[in-house]
C-alpha cells in the first residue's frame, strides 16, 4: 500500500511538473521571457505557487527549465531522424534528417516556431545547465559524422565537426531570421526542397586548390 501511494505521489508530481513546463512554453511563445508571470503559469497549469518553488525554485528556474526541455525535445527528434542513416547514406539524406526538426517547426509555424526562436536566442549564449545535454549533442554529432566520414574520406574529423556545427548554426539562424518568417506555415515538402540543398552544401564544403 505504501509503495502504491508513493508511486501515485511521484506520478502526480510528474504530471504537475510537465504541466508547468507546457504552460510556460506556451506563454514564452506568446510573449517572450519578459511577458511570463507566475500567476498566469500556475493558472494555466492548474497548479499553485508552491509547486513552482518545489520543482523549479523560482519563475526564472521554471523558464530556464522549459527552454532546456524544448531543446531536449529538438535533440531527441534530430537523433531519431539521424538514427536510421549509415555509411551508405548520402549527404542529401543526412541534410534532410539533420534539418527535419527545424523543418517541422517552420511548417507548423505559430507556437512551435516561436518556441524554437526562444531556444535559438538563448543558445547564442547558452546557460551552464545545458551541459546536461552534452551527451545528446554528441550523439547527434556522431550520427552525422558516421555519414560524413563515409562520403568525405579526404576531410579530417575536426573539419567535419566544424561543418556539422555550422549546419546547426544555420538552422538556428533560420529560426530567427526574416526568411524563417517567410517560410513559416509552408508545406513541409516545400521547405525541405529549399533547405536540404543548403544544408547539404554546408556539410559538403567547397574544394580548395593549393
Amino acid at each position: 500500500m505504501q509503495t502504491e501511494q508513493a508511486d501515485g505521489r511521484r506520478e502526480a508530481g510528474r504530471r504537475t511538473r510537465d504541466g508547468l513546463l507546457t504552460a510556460t512554453l506556451n506563454l514564452l511563445a506568446e510573449r517572450g521571457q519578459e511577458g511570463v508571470t507566475l500567476r498566469e503559469v500556475t493558472a494555466n497549469a492548474g497548479a499553485n505557487v508552491s509547486a513552482v518553488s518545489y520543482h523549479f525554485g523560482s519563475l526564472k528556474g521554471l523558464c530556464d527549465s522549459a527552454i532546456e526541455h524544448a531543446l531536449e525535445q529538438y535533440l531527441d527528434a534530430q537523433i531519431q531522424a539521424l538514427a536510421p542513416l549509415g555509411p551508405t547514406s548520402t549527404l542529401e539524406e543526412l541534410a534532410a534528417a539533420f534539418a527535419r526538426p527545424m523543418v517541422h517547426a517552420l511548417a507548423a509555424g505559430g507556437r512551435d516556431l516561436a518556441v524554437m526562436r526562444t531556444v535559438a536566442r538563448v543558445g547564442i549564449d547558452p546557460p551552464a545547465s545545458w551541459e546536461r545535454l552534452t551527451g545528446k549533442f554528441e550523439q547527434s554529432r556522431q550520427d552525422a559524422l558516421r555519414v560524413l566520414t563515409a562520403n568525405l574520406p579526404e576531410v579530417d574529423a575536426p573539419e567535419l565537426i566544424f561543418r556539422t556545427r555550422c549546419a546547426a548554426g544555420l538552422l538556428n539562424w533560420l529560426a530567427l531570421a526574416p526568411i524563417g518568417t517567410e517560410l513559416a506555415s509552408s508545406p513541409v515538402e516545400q521547405i525541405e526542397r529549399l533547405l536540404t540543398p543548403v544544408v547539404t552544401g554546408a556539410f559538403h564544403g567547397y574544394p580548395t586548390t593549393g
